[in-house]
């Protein structure tokens, strides 16, 4: 029988390593997809549009919004990110549990669209750990990294949204204790109720 899969918010604050432990954990498990957001801000070396983000102009990103076909959607240093409703929903559909990368405001709003979503904040070991993080990607100047540091205070005081908390000091803890939050879920009683329904007819019959 087809189940319904789940919905996962997993969210961070810049450096924390959530897109590491993501995507280690989609290449794990077969059944477990990332939304993939659609953004307005450039593709970074080495991004592919359509598997990183979709990639559109700002006109064709408010001309959604507008339209209503996202499931949440924010602002984050100056670019804008939204995550199809559409897409979503026929993932799930198909009984796959799908993974939104998002942040605290989007969190947010899927909570409040999809209250049945389980949603994970991911934390660094410390603030040292985590501007080490920044400056070792390469990717952004010192005042891009300054202004991070300062947003990720902010993001952080969010956790408290959250179902589920990990602190990303070690990458193999942490990418197990991601993974047995989604077995946990695939194994409450809403989720295995519908794909045991006969067997629960019979035995209870």
């Amino acid at each position: 029988m087809m189940t319904k899969g789940s919905l996962f918010i997993v969210a961070a604050p810049s450096g924390a390593g959530k897109t590491s432990l993501v995507n280690a954990l989609v290449e794990q498990q077969s059944d477990v997809r990332l939304s993939v957001s659609h953004t307005t801000r450039p593709a970074r070396e080495g991004e592919v549009n359509g598997q990183d983000y979709f990639f559109v102009s700002q006109d064709s990103f408010a001309q959604m919004r507008d339209a209503g076909a996202f499931l949440e959607s924010a602002t984050v240093f100056d670019n804008s990110y939204g995550t199809s409703s559409e897409t979503v929903l026929a993932q799930l559909q198909q009984g796959l549990d799908v993974i939104l990368e998002i942040d605290w405001q989007g969190a947010e709003q899927v909570r409040r669209n999809f209250p049945e979503s389980t949603s994970i904040f991911i934390l660094p070991p410390s603030k040292a750990a985590l501007e080490q993080r920044l400056r070792g990607r390469g990717q952004d100047n010192e005042e891009i990294i300054a202004r991070r540091m300062r947003d990720a205070e902010n993001e952080m005081s969010h956790y408290v949204e959250f179902d589920y908390l990990i602190v990303n000091d070690q990458f193999d803890v942490a990418l197990s204790d991601l993974a047995a939050i989604i077995i946990a879920r695939r194994h409450s009683i809403v989720v295995q109720k519908l794909a045991n329904l006969e067997l629960l007819t019979e035995l209870l019959a």
